[in-house]
């Protein structure tokens, strides 16, 4: 088990993994879809990093109680919970998704949990119905380990980059369809009707998404070598993307219309925890700065 703080993680060496466990995360992540009452800008939907990994949190089943959901990469297993007690294991280990799949839908009936799930992965181009992916099949449990790691290092610092703002914030949750790690601000105006466009995505659900002006920003294990950071504003205020950020190896990427920091530069970083948390507030007082200010709040 690593017990480096920002261990690396060059993409190269872990892109199938990386890709299978996405999609895992994406059948679980549909499960709290379906149980979970549904949220403003979808808050109802993602994962939560853990003491081991990826949960769930608890989704209310009625007068029953509940079921939670664990990705443990610590000891690679997956754990469903009931609140009466009784639960279900899954290994994590080379599969496919569509053996994961099967086998998870069969512990769930095992469990009485009755859901629906939608059998088309989200967000994803040419995507492979979970039944039908042969596909993917790879499981790195020393990379996954890793991956948690850096997750873990990436929420300590947006937590706190969270609780430097007043206004209305989203939690600090990680997003199945993209699989990224992200926060949210609002300043609490309307938005201009987003475009959508996303694979496997209808466009309503990136209106709800984007309804109000944001400032978000977060961590994707994808881009670069080894992953980035990026921050974004939606809509994107005059001059934006004309600045040029004072952190160091930061830069905007006109594909993806956001400002990215190679997880790489983060981790050769004397501070990289300075390094990340200077970056986001950098971008989030750019894209907020004409936001009107919550009573008794200075913008950090």
């Amino acid at each position: 088990m690593t017990t480096e703080a920002w261990p690396p993680l060059p993409l190269d060496s872990w892109q199938e993994t990386r890709d299978t466990v996405h999609l895992w995360c994406q059948i679980v992540g549909k499960t709290r879809l379906a149980l979970a009452p549904r949220e403003n800008h979808w808050w109802s939907v993602p994962l939560y990093v853990n003491s081991v990994g990826l949960t769930t949190s608890l989704m209310a089943l009625g007068a029953r109680g509940g079921l939670e959901v664990v990705f443990d990469f610590l000891d690679h297993r997956l754990e469903m919970r009931l609140t009466d007690g009784r639960e279900r294991r899954l290994s994590l280990a080379p599969r496919t998704v569509a053996d994961f799949y099967a086998e998870y839908l069969a512990k769930l009936a095992e469990l009485e949990v009755e859901v629906q799930l939608n059998p088309t992965p989200a967000e994803i181009a040419d995507a492979i119905p979970f039944p039908h992916d042969r596909a993917h099949a790879s499981y790195d449990a020393e990379a996954v380990q890793r991956f948690y790691g850096s997750l873990v290092s990436a929420h300590r610092v947006l937590t706190r980059f969270r609780a430097d703002f007043r206004g209305k914030c989203s939690p600090v949750h990680f997003f199945w369809g993209a699989f990224d790690l992200a926060v949210t601000r609002f300043s609490g105006r309307p938005a201009p009707t987003h475009p959508g466009g996303i694979p496997h995505c209808p466009d309503w659900v990136m209106v709800e998404a984007y309804s109000h002006e944001v400032s978000s920003c977060g961590y994707w294990p994808g881009g670069a070598d080894e992953g980035v950071f990026y921050a974004y504003a939606y809509p994107e205020p005059p001059g934006f993307r004309d600045h040029r950020p004072r952190a160091a190896g930061a830069y905007f990427d006109a594909t993806l219309g956001e400002y990215v920091l190679p997880y790489a530069d983060v981790r050769r970083a004397i501070d990289p925890d300075a390094h990340v948390m200077g970056f986001v507030r950098e971008i989030h007082a750019l894209a907020s700065a004409d936001w009107p200010t919550p009573e008794g709040e200075k913008q950090p």
